[in-house]
């Protein structure tokens, strides 16, 4: 993140905790209705420091692909594809649409006995 997100994150706590205090007050002398209304109000900021975090992620995430070497005249989209699909697990995932895995695969989880 950089220092006008985390600006912005700390901004988002700061007003969740004020709106959940207010919330507390409401509980405590004003109308139940208004104590639940601020209690989901107060979870919008909490939400919102989360997208922050993971804007910051992809945009780091972006920077690493585009100073990434790449081939003669591949394009970003291409890199991305390409890395992508290198991280694929292995051929049955992807037959399977991420239900099985190979026997040799590393990613291997066991299988749910569910009925």
């Amino acid at each position: 993140m950089n220092r006008y997100s985390r600006l912005l994150s700390t901004l988002y706590v700061l007003t969740s905790g004020l709106l959940a205090w207010t919330a507390v007050l409401q509980y405590r002398y004003g109308p139940l209705w208004a104590a639940f209304l601020f209690t989901a109000a107060s979870l919008v900021p909490t939400i919102a420091v989360v997208r922050e975090s993971v804007i910051g992620d992809q945009q780091r995430a972006l920077a690493e692909l585009s100073a990434g070497p790449r081939g003669q005249g591949e394009r970003l989209a291409d890199t991305i594809v390409r890395r992508e699909l290198d991280a694929a697990c292995c051929e049955r995932w992807w037959t399977s649409l991420g239900t099985d895995h190979d026997a040799a695969c590393a990613h291997r989880a066991p299988r749910s006995s569910a009925a």
